[in-house]
């Protein structure tokens, strides 16, 4: 084979290999890396938070709107439309829609603190069963006086 003369050898080089250090991915692979690693699981049994004023007015915004327009099917021309007849809005037109989400949010903290007690004991509940657990394996191991440790066991598949 005839080594190569002029462009054709520079183009051979790789343009990844004349980036600086820096600048190369080393390593690193083209996915996104934003998984979260251990995210808690949701409790289905948890209450919702309560709406801002804002949803609390678009609720009734909504059902007027769709009256006044049956053809718009988008949730984005709805909530647009709703967004701006909220800023348009005084204090006082307001009032009412805040008034109603203050209520929710009340009894929302009410239900909120029912449920914290609630997990709080379950939890005090599965921490006395652990302990009891680990104190009647311990039990076992001083009546026998005999100790295996784990690295010796066989397991048998069949």
């Amino acid at each position: 084979m005839k080594p190569v003369k002029g462009k054709a050898a520079v183009n051979k080089v790789s343009k990844d290999a004349l980036k600086t250090v820096n600048d190369r991915k080393v390593g690193k692979s083209s996915k996104p890396t934003s998984k979260k690693v251990g995210a808690a699981k949701k409790d289905p049994n948890k209450p919702k938070r309560p709406p801002s004023a804002f949803f609390v007015f678009l609720e009734e915004f909504r059902k007027t709107f769709k009256e006044k327009h049956p053809n718009v099917k988008g949730v984005a021309a709805v909530g647009k439309a709703g967004g701006e007849k909220w800023k348009s809005m005084s204090k006082s037109e307001k009032a009412p829609y805040e008034a109603k989400a203050a209520k929710k949010k009340t009894e929302y903290e009410k239900v909120m603190t029912a449920y914290n007690k609630k997990q709080a004991s379950r939890t005090d509940d599965a921490d006395e069963e652990s302990e009891k657990s680990k104190s009647e394996v311990h039990d076992d191991e001083e009546e026998s006086g005999e100790v295996i440790p784990s690295s010796s066991i066989a397991y048998v598949v069949s």
